[in-house]
C-alpha cells in the first residue's frame, strides 16, 4: 500500500514539468513485467518438458544433456524472477536508491544476480557443447568415464564459477555501482579509480567470449562428425537421430547466445579500455536489454526443436506440398510421353512406347 501511495505522489509531482515522465515509466515497468512474465512461462513450459522427457529417456548420454538442459532452464527461470522482481522494485520507489537502499546492499545484490545470471547460461551452453562433442567424437570414453555423478559435479563447479565471479567485486571492496539510468547496477565502469575496476569487467566479458567460443569450436567438431557419418553409413539412422536433435538445439542456442551476449561482452571490453562517459549509458542500456533476451528465447528452442513438432511441421508441410508435387510428376509424365511419340520415327517402335508408358515412376525419373 505504501509503495503505491508513493507512486501517485511521484507521478502527480513529476506530470508538473513534464506529461511524459509518469508514463515512460509506466511504460518501463510494464515492459519490465511483460519480460518477466513471458519468461517466466516459456521456461516453465519447457522445463516441464524437459524434466518429462528426463524421466522416460534411457539414453545415458541423452540423459546428461537432458540434465544440463534443464539446469540451463532452471537458471534462466530463476533470472527472470529475481532481476525482474528487483526492476520492477525499484521503479516503484521511482528509482531513488537513496530512499530504499542508503548502504547499497540491495545494489550489490542486484549486481551479483546480473552477472550471475549472465554468465549461468554461457557457461552451461559450453558444457553442454563439450560434453556433447565427447558423446560423439568419443563415445567409448563417455559411456565408461563420465558417470552421472561426474555430469553433476561438472554442473556444480559451473554455477560455482558464475557465483565466484559474482561476488568477487564485494569481496574485493569494489561494489556494485548504480548505472546512469538508475534502474539496475553493474561494475564501476565510468572514471575507475584503479586498475581492479577496469580487471573486474574485463575479467566478466572475457570468460563469457571463451565460453561462446569453446561452444563454436566444439559444436563445429560435433557437427562435422555427424555429417561424416551420416555422408559414410557408419551409423543406422536410428542410432544417430538423437545426436542430430540434441546438436540442432545446441547449434540454435549458440546462436541465440552469440546474437544476444555478444553486443553486451563487446561492449563492456570496450568501455573498459577506454572510458566514454555519455554513450555509455544509453548503449550500455540497449545491449543489455538485448541480452536478456537470450532468457526468453532459449526455452523455445527445446520447446520447438523436438522430433514430434519437427514430425508435425514435416507432415503439414507434405499435405501443403504433397498434391502440387503429384501434380508436377503428372505434368513430366506426360511431357516424357510427349517426347518419345516426337521421337518414335528414329528409333521406337509401337511395342517400345507401350513398354515405356509401363515404366514406373523411378525409372521414369532416371531416364529424365
Amino acid at each position: 500500500m505504501s509503495a503505491n501511495g508513493s507512486s501517485e505522489t511521484g507521478c502527480r509531482s513529476e506530470v508538473r514539468p513534464s506529461n511524459s515522465t509518469c508514463s515512460q515509466k509506466e511504460l518501463s515497468i510494464t515492459a519490465s513485467a511483460i519480460s518477466m512474465t513471458v519468461g517466466i512461462f516459456s521456461n516453465s513450459l519447457a522445463l516441464f518438458i524437459l524434466v518429462k522427457s528426463y524421466n522416460r529417456i534411457r539414453i545415458k548420454s541423452k540423459a546428461s544433456f537432458l540434465l544440463f538442459a534443464s539446469s540451463l532452464v532452471v537458471t534462466d527461470l530463476l533470472g527472470h524472477l529475481i532481476n525482474g522482481s528487483l526492476v520492477i522494485y525499484v521503479y516503484s520507489f521511482h528509482k531513488k536508491w537513496e530512499t530504499f537502499d542508503p548502504h547499497r546492499i540491495m545494489c550489490s545484490v542486484f549486481g551479483a544476480c546480473m552477472v550471475f545470471f549472465g554468465l549461468s547460461p554461457l557457461f552451461l551452453g559450453s558444457a553442454m557443447a563439450v560434453e556433447r562433442c565427447i558423446g560423439v567424437t568419443r563415445p567409448i570414453f563417455h559411456s565408461t568415464a563420465l558417470a552421472s555423478h561426474h555430469m553433476k559435479r561438472l554442473l556444480g563447479l559451473t554455477w560455482l564459477l558464475a557465483a565466484l565471479v559474482a561476488v568477487l567485486p564485494v569481496l574485493l571492496w569494489r561494489p556494485y555501482q548504480v548505472q546512469r539510468s538508475k534502474s539496475w547496477c553493474f561494475f564501476h565502469m565510468e572514471e575507475p579509480k584503479d586498475w581492479l575496476d577496469v580487471l573486474l569487467p574485463l575479467l566478466f566479458s572475457m570468460l563469457g567470449l571463451m565460453a561462446l567460443l569453446l561452444s563454436i569450436v566444439c559444436n563445429a567438431m560435433t557437427s562435422c562428425v555427424l555429417l561424416r557419418a551420416r555422408l559414410r553409413r557408419k551409423h543406422h539412422c536410428r542410432g544417430t537421430s538423437y545426436h542430430i536433435e540434441m546438436i540442432c538445439q545446441l547449434l540454435c542456442i549458440m546462436l541465440v547466445s552469440c546474437v544476444c551476449w555478444g553486443p553486451l561482452l563487446i561492449h563492456v571490453i570496450v568501455l573498459s579500455t577506454r572510458a566514454k562517459d555519455e554513450p555509455a549509458s544509453f548503449s550500455l542500456l540497449v545491449v543489455v536489454r538485448m541480452a536478456t533476451w537470450n532468457q526468453i528465447l532459449d526455452p523455445w528452442v527445446y520447446i520447438l526443436l523436438r522430433k514430434a513438432v519437427l514430425r508435425k511441421m514435416f507432415t503439414l508441410l507434405y499435405n501443403f506440398w504433397g498434391p502440387k508435387s503429384d501434380y508436377l510428376q503428372r505434368c513430366l509424365q506426360s511431357s516424357l510421353l510427349n517426347s518419345s511419340m516426337e521421337t518414335s520415327n528414329s528409333g521406337f517402335g509401337p511395342t517400345d512406347f507401350r513398354l515405356l508408358g509401363r515404366l514406373p515412376d523411378t525409372a521414369i525419373k532416371s531416364i529424365t
